[in-house]
C-alpha cells in the first residue's frame, strides 16, 4: 500500500502542477500565426490554437518508462493526401524500433511503438499527439510531415513537456526545446539550392506552392535570397493541399517564361501538376523545376517517366554512397518489399530514433529534461552520412544536394557541400535575412 500511495500523491502533485501551470500561461498556447516563433518556440498555426488549447489533463507528459517496456509514440498521415508522403516515414520508424529491439532495446527495456493517424488534418495531429503525451503516457513522439501538422502539435508538446522527433525540412525561423528538427532546416536545403540555380539554371524564378505555412514562409525567404543575389521573381502561385487541376497555373508559368519553377506543393498535388506539365509539353529540358518535397517516394506515385530530368535538393537520395546506407536500404527493403524506396525524410524518420535511443542511454533515463540535456552534440553515422545534434537548438548538421531524377526513379547527384552544414534555422548567418523572423 505505501508504494500504491506514493503513486497517487505523486499523480495528484502532477494534477496540482499542471494546473497551476495553466493558470499562469492561458493553456500554453503559443502566438497564433504562420510567421515562425521565437528562439524559445511558441509559435503555433491558427488551428494549433483550437485544438491544443482546451481543457488540458493537467498531467504532464509521462516517462513512457514502464517495467521492461518503454512506449513511443509514431504519428503521420495515414489518410488523406499526405499519406503518399508520410506512410513510409512510419515504416521507417518502426523498422528502427524493431532493429532497435533486436539490440537489447533502450536501457535494456524493449520499445514499444503506439502508432496513430493525423489524418492530414492539423487539428487532428494536436488531438492525437494531447493523447499519446497525456494518455499513452508515452516517452516521445516521431511525426509529423508538414509545417502545418508540426505548429499544430508544438504548444502541446510545450505545454505537457514531451519530445517530438520531426523528420522533414522546413522554412525554419523556428526551435523549440520540445522538438527535436532531424530534416533539413533553411539553409540546409533551400537557401543553397537557390544560389545553385542562379549559378546554373537562370535568374528568374517562378514560385508555386501549396496554400499554408512552409511555401509561403519558404518564399518569403527564397525573394529575400533573389532580391539581394541578382535573381527575379516573375510569378508566384499557391493551391490549396490536394488540389488538382493546374490548367490555369500551367498558363500562366507558360506567360512569365522563367527560368526556373522552385516547387513547395506538397502531397499528392505534385502528382496531378507534373503529369499535366508533361500533358502541355513542357519536359525538364524546356523548363527547370526544382522541388524540396519530392523524393523517391513521391517519384513512385507520379511515375519516373513524368519526373525524369527534373530537380530536387535534399540531404539525402537512395543512391548515396555510404556503407550506412547501403545497409539501412537493404533492411528497408528486405522488411518492407524489394519495390519499396527509401527517401530522405524516411531516413530521417529512420535516424531520430536511433538519435533519440542514444540520448536516452546517455541520459540514464527517459526523463524529457535529461534527455534533451544528453542530447546536445550525439553523433551517429547515419545512412546520408554524418550527422550531428546542434545543442544550441536541436537541429542537426546535415550535408546538402542537389539531384536529378533518372528514368529509373532514382536521383543522379549533380553537387554537395563538401560536409555536414551547421544548422541556421533563422539565418543568422545571412545579411539579407535580417528581420525575416519578426514579419
Amino acid at each position: 500500500m505505501g508504494k500504491r500511495r506514493k503513486i497517487w500523491l505523486s499523480a495528484m502533485m502532477l494534477l496540482l502542477a499542471g494546473a497551476l501551470a495553466l493558470t499562469g500561461c492561458g493553456g500554453g498556447g503559443g502566438n497564433t500565426g504562420s510567421g515562425g516563433s521565437s528562439g524559445s518556440g511558441g509559435s503555433s498555426g491558427a488551428n494549433a490554437g483550437g485544438s491544443a488549447g482546451g481543457e488540458s489533463s493537467g498531467e504532464g507528459a509521462a516517462s513512457g518508462d514502464e517495467g521492461d517496456e518503454i512506449k513511443v509514440g509514431i504519428l503521420h498521415s495515414l489518410s488523406g493526401t499526405m499519406a503518399i508522403s508520410e506512410v513510409s516515414v512510419k515504416d521507417a520508424e518502426l523498422l528502427a524500433i524493431e532493429e532497435i529491439n533486436a539490440k537489447g532495446g533502450v536501457l535494456g527495456k524493449k520499445l514499444v511503438p503506439i502508432v496513430e493517424d493525423g489524418a492530414s488534418d492539423w487539428p487532428t495531429f494536436a488531438e492525437k499527439a494531447r493523447k499519446l503525451l497525456s494518455e499513452d503516457k508515452v516517452a516521445a513522439v516521431f511525426g509529423g510531415w508538414t509545417s502545418a501538422s508540426r505548429k499544430a502539435m508544438l504548444p502541446v508538446f510545450e505545454e505537457l513537456n514531451g519530445l517530438l522527433w520531426y523528420p522533414v525540412q522546413y522554412e525554419g525561423l523556428e526551435a523549440s526545446p520540445n522538438i527535436f528538427y532531424t530534416g533539413a532546416t533553411t539553409n540546409q536545403q533551400i537557401v543553397p539550392s537557390v544560389t545553385w540555380l542562379l549559378e546554373n539554371r537562370g535568374k528568374k524564378f517562378f514560385l508555386l506552392g501549396s496554400d499554408y505555412v512552409f511555401p509561403r514562409t519558404a518564399n518569403k525567404i527564397i525573394k529575400a535570397q533573389l532580391a539581394a543575389e541578382g535573381g527575379e521573381v516573375v510569378g508566384e502561385e499557391y493551391t490549396p493541399l490536394g488540389h488538382t487541376d493546374f490548367s490555369t497555373i500551367i498558363s500562366k508559368i507558360r506567360q512569365a517564361d522563367p527560368d526556373v519553377v522552385y516547387n513547395t506543393l506538397n502531397g499528392d498535388s505534385n502528382v496531378a501538376f507534373f503529369k499535366q506539365l508533361k500533358d502541355a509539353g513542357i519536359t525538364a529540358q524546356d523548363l527547370t523545376t526544382l522541388s524540396v518535397s519530392i523524393a523517391e517516394e513521391e517519384i513512385r506515385g507520379i511515375g519516373a517517366d513524368v519526373l525524369a530530368g527534373h530537380l530536387a535538393a535534399w540531404n539525402y537520395f537512395q543512391t548515396t554512397d555510404t556503407p550506412e546506407n547501403r545497409a539501412f536500404v537493404e533492411a528497408y527493403k528486405a522488411k518492407y518489399g524489394r519495390d519499396r524506396v527509401t527517401a530522405d525524410p524516411i531516413e530521417a524518420g529512420y535516424i531520430a530514433v536511433y538519435l533519440w535511443a542514444a540520448a536516452v542511454e546517455k541520459a540514464g533515463t527517459t526523463d524529457v529534461d535529461a534527455v534533451r540535456e544528453a542530447a546536445k552534440g550525439i553523433g551517429f553515422d547515419a545512412p546520408e552520412g554524418k550527422v550531428t545534434i546542434d545543442g544550441d537548438n536541436q537541429h542537426i548538421y546535415k550535408t546538402v544536394r542537389i539531384g536529378e531524377v533518372q528514368p529509373d526513379g532514382m536521383f543522379k547527384e549533380l553537387w554537395a557541400t563538401d560536409g555536414p552544414v551547421k544548422p541556421d534555422p533563422y539565418l543568422t548567418g545571412y545579411e539579407w535575412a535580417a528581420g525575416l523572423a519578426e514579419e
